[in-house]
């Protein structure tokens, strides 16, 4: 198993060594040390919206692979492990509602709080049943319209968002509308960590996304380090480019804001346009396979089209083809532990700083 160490004085800092990303191990490792321990973004707790409605999913396909099943009962929902408790079969095999949830193996019953409610032919085990027999309870949680759950979380999500919260929590999350029109999904051929390494920097941007150049500020380009994630500002250019209306009192008052980007350990990003919010959630496949959901919520689609929030697509691609060509430098033999930019890398430096925690 590899094993890497990252100094904290980021102008003596070397980055993560190159095979790390590809390495089997190194991403077997991750699944227990960095994902299982992460709040992830989780859709389905809004496909059930009655009581007694059951939705199952996976929890990162290709990477955790846990079967979860999302519920709803006396208004609460909840996300519970969907593997029944006496032969690890599925207990819900697809969205239905009904009075309580029904192993089609051997009939065990639970409800949708994922007690244990009855089991066929068990009438002469001892200590039975116990709480052993209910359905594991995922912590799952809400921030504006977005769910959350974790397996085994190292932070609470309030702590986790604290700081993206302090500069958005204001501008109306509850009033994000679900835009399932523009969603998007990306796969290729690259570590996620390069592509977030890729997304933490704003030194790629006057070389990789010319179009987005031109409509903020290089040099005032800004990052900020918290404990569990990163937030990148970015500034309108020129006073006529689009830019947030802040509210009074708001940290960035008198501020241009054309974008507060916004990533949580170790693979969401939440980018935040006067329009409203592009979420791009970075899904592991494999050690040299990613794939990226982007999905939006808007508050005024008629901003769109100019800005830093415009052609996303585009951008999506070029960051694809750059991260796609340093994949395959990061094979070759030759192939160096990278330095560094003191003034525009912090992001970088810290995210693999609490990779190196996670992996020690």
């Amino acid at each position: 198993m590899q094993t890497f160490d990252i100094d904290p004085d980021i102008r003596l800092a070397r980055a993560l060594p190159p095979s790390v990303y590809g390495d089997p191990e190194v991403f077997a490792r991750q699944r227990e040390r960095v994902f299982a321990r992460s709040w992830q973004w989780c859709p389905e707790a809004a496909t059930v919206p009655r009581d007694g409605d059951a939705a199952p999913f996976t929890l990162l396909p290709g990477c955790l692979d846990e079967p979860l099943v999302a519920t709803r009962a006396s208004g609460v929902v909840r996300a519970l492990s969907n593997v029944c408790t006496h032969r690890g079969h599925p207990v819900v095999a697809c969205p239905a509602n009904a009075a309580s949830l029904r192993c089609r193996y051997h009939g065990r019953r639970f409800g949708h709080d994922g007690r244990f409610l009855s089991m066929p032919e068990f009438a002469g085990a001892a200590d039975f049943p116990s709480a052993d027999d209910d359905l594991a309870a995922v912590p799952l949680e809400r921030w504006g319209p977005l769910d959350f759950v974790s397996l085994r979380p190292a932070a609470p999500l309030r702590a986790v968002l604290a700081q993206i919260d302090a500069r958005v929590g204001s501008l109306g999350l509850d009033r994000l509308v679900r835009d399932p029109s523009t969603d998007r999904d990306y796969a290729f051929d690259a570590s996620w960590m390069l592509y977030c390494d890729n997304y933490l920097e704003g030194l790629h941007i006057p070389f990789v996304h010319p179009a987005l150049n031109d409509a903020i500020g290089y040099d005032d380009y800004r990052t900020e380090l918290a404990p569990w994630g990163t937030l990148q500002l970015a500034f309108a250019r020129d006073a006529d480019d689009v830019a947030f209306a802040l509210p009074p009192g708001h940290p960035d008052g008198g501020a241009r804001v054309a974008a507060f980007y916004a990533w949580v350990f170790p693979n969401l990003m939440l980018n935040f346009y006067p329009w409203g919010l592009s979420l791009n959630a970075v899904q592991p496949v494999g050690p040299a396979r990613t794939r990226v959901l982007f999905r939006a919520f808007t508050w005024d689609p008629a901003l769109r089209a100019g800005g830093a929030g415009a052609g996303l697509d585009r951008v999506e691609l070029e960051d694809e083809a750059v991260v796609v060509a340093s994949q395959q430098g990061m094979r070759a033999l030759l192939a160096k532990r990278g330095r560094y930019s003191p003034t525009k890398e912090t992001g970088v430096h810290h995210f693999h700083r609490l990779l190196a925690a996670a992996h020690a």
